[in-house]
């Protein structure tokens, strides 16, 4: 039985070179009409170097034994033929650059969507596990070199057994043990480059990955390049780019060394088969065995052959690397969906907000600590419930659990009294609206941001949203108003200025279900004030789960939960926890006397 996957890397699933070729023919199948035309065109350009051979012995026997025969008559039609079969050559030649190329990029469009589509799928566990430059690599320069393996892999290696087999035939109709002799080369040949092919492929593989380390040492770096300048460590993140850029050398001069190798094998075995065709051929036309145009006709077979195989050769680092292409797009799409659909699952419609907790557990899968045992927790409809507790208690871990961002390892969450998992995703997280300390803000305009959460929204609801967010009279004042530029993750605003826009965009979306995670835990106490008033419209009339540091921004809570590592240890409202003189009170304090 064959195994699929042989191989465990630190980095990821490795394949043998068969499940790569069966798991890509797929994609074949939407364009197998233009494979068809371009393998036909492909077979069409073999007439010329295998029909010319036939030509030059015809003329030259004819010369040498018939030259009554010889005559320009003759010689007109066989130059003829030659030009009509260079017509055809060239006119399947443009063929194949043209729309064989057109092929293989509507190929790698396809698995770029499908990579794309895949991530979508991914959850939050599989993007802590890896870095965002390895799969900005696999979903863009590995699917490049995919585009001419698509093309070119079935071309060449048609050419190849197109070419070997007519010259086989044709060969042996003039001197079959010549001709044995010759194509017992190429099995040896075979042996020897599968085994150098197997050297350059673990290079590639190594390559492929050292430049998605590359690319995310590069994204770190930039993106972080005011804390690099802050702390005036350029040439330590230079010092560490370096480091990486060399390694990158040092595994391409491998990739280099085995390509050297393999290209001096092939000259070795070309030059064997001619040697052969001197020698013994040489022999045959000493005893008479062969006629002299025969001869002739096997020096252009074997240079026919020998070309072959060099174009094989050259695009030996073309397939090797296009079959690391498929491999790294396979470990993107064999990585498992954690969170999805399950069987009969039901639109979240008619939201109430009533979410409640039975014994919950959970862990991480690369941790064996526990962050929440046996959670009970009830959180009725349009109701303001804040949590509070030390770092790592597991209250981030909590909000993240009610959008399905992660599923709980253990006991049941319900929404509206049905098991959160019946719902689907996509009408669940429709109507759950989440606001974080960490505003991700996409590059574009303001109010491409603030459509995000209701695409198709008209102008005025846009703005209606803003105006309840506090953000339409900065963002008016604001030279291009709406439709500013406001850089990569927003750059161009301020922190309040940011959350407002998220916030608006939460408005729009007009969930059910608010989530505030440390929304205003990084502002200044001007901003704090502005979007807390708007934090405070938003909740008006939807379930509120808040998630603060700062104590003072959840007074008005309906119920503060404060939770440790214990699990829920106090439960009332602000006031009430004062009384009780506990946790909450000790934190309260706390933060009274640093005001």
């Amino acid at each position: 039985m064959h195994i699929e996957k042989v191989v465990e890397t630190k980095e990821a699933h490795t394949y043998d070179t068969r499940v790569l070729i069966r798991r890509f023919q797929p994609y074949y199948r939407p364009y197998w009409k233009a494979l068809a035309t371009d393998l036909f065109c492909a077979a069409l350009t073999t007439l010329c170097d295998i029909f010319l051979p036939i030509i030059i012995r015809h003329i030259t026997n004819t010369g040498m034994y018939h030259m009554e025969l010889l005559t320009v008559s003759l010689l007109l039609k066989m130059a003829a033929l030659y030009l009509v079969l260079r017509i055809i050559d060239t006119s399947a030649n443009f063929y194949m650059a043209d729309q064989g190329h057109v092929m293989g990029a509507k190929i790698e469009t396809d698995m770029r969507r499908d990579a794309y589509a895949h991530l979508q799928e991914l959850s939050d566990q599989y993007y802590k596990n890896t870095k965002v430059g390895q799969i900005m690599g696999r979903i863009t320069n590995d699917l490049f070199d995919v585009t001419e393996f698509s093309h070119h892999c079935p071309e060449e290696f048609f050419i190849a057994f197109v070419k070997g087999a007519a010259a086989f035939g044709i060969l042996c109709s003039i001197n079959v043990p010549l001709t044995l002799l010759i194509f017992l080369v190429l099995p040896i040949m075979l042996i020897v480059s599968i085994r150098l092919n197997r050297w350059q492929r673990e290079a590639f593989r190594r390559q492929r990955y050292q430049i998605g380390e590359l690319n995310a040492r590069i994204e770190d770096s930039l993106l972080g390049q005011r804390v690099v300048k802050a702390f005036a460590n350029e040439p330590l993140d230079k010092e560490k780019f370096e480091t990486g850029n060399r390694r990158f050398l040092d595994i391409k001069k491998d990739t280099y060394l085995y390509m050297g190798i393999f290209k001096v094998s092939t000259l070795i075995f070309e030059g064997i088969m001619y040697l052969i065709v001197i020698l013994a051929g040489g022999l045959f036309l000493y005893h008479g065995k062969i006629q002299p145009g025969d001869l002739v006709a096997y020096v252009l077979y074997v240079t026919t052959l020998i070309a072959t195989i060099r174009r094989i050769v050259e695009f030996t680092e073309q397939f090797q690397r296009g079959m690391t292409g498929i491999e790294r797009f396979l470990q993107i799409m064999d990585a498992d969906v954690e969170i999805f659909d399950g069987d009969g699952a039901v639109e979240y419609t008619n939201p109430k907000g009533h979410i409640s907790f039975h014994d919950v557990g959970f862990q991480y899968e690369d941790d064996d600590t526990r962050v929440l045992k046996h959670l009970n927790l009830d959180i009725y409809p349009g109701e303001k419930v804040a949590l509070v507790g030390p770092s790592g208690s597991g209250k981030t871990t909590l909000c993240n659990l009610i959008p399905r961002f992660y599923d709980v390892s253990e006991g049941s969450l319900t929404l509206d009294g049905v098991e959160i998992r019946d719902y689907t995703l996509e009408s669940l997280r429709k109507n759950i609206g989440i606001v974080q300390q960490d505003v991700y803000l996409f590059s574009g305009t303001i109010y491409d941001n603030i459509v995000y959460g209701r695409p198709g929204a008209s102008r005025e609801e846009v703005e209606d949203a803003a105006k309840k967010a506090g953000a339409h009279e900065f963002i008016q004042n604001l030279k291009d108003g709406y439709d500013t530029y406001i850089g990569e993750r927003g750059v161009r605003l301020s922190g309040g200025q940011k959350q407002r826009i998220s916030i608006a965009r939460v408005f729009l979306k007009n969930p059910a279900i608010i989530i505030l995670d440390e929304a205003t835990s990084a502002l200044d106490n001007e901003s704090e004030f502005e979007v807390a008033k708007a934090l405070a419209e938003l909740s008006e009339g939807r379930t509120t789960l808040t998630v603060a540091h700062r104590l003072s921004t959840i007074r008005d809570a309906d119920r503060i939960f404060v939770l440790t590592e214990n699990g829920i240890e106090e439960e009332g409202s602000h006031k009430e926890l004062l009384e009780q003189k506990g946790i909450y009170y000790r934190f309260y304090s706390m933060a009274e006397r640093l005001r």
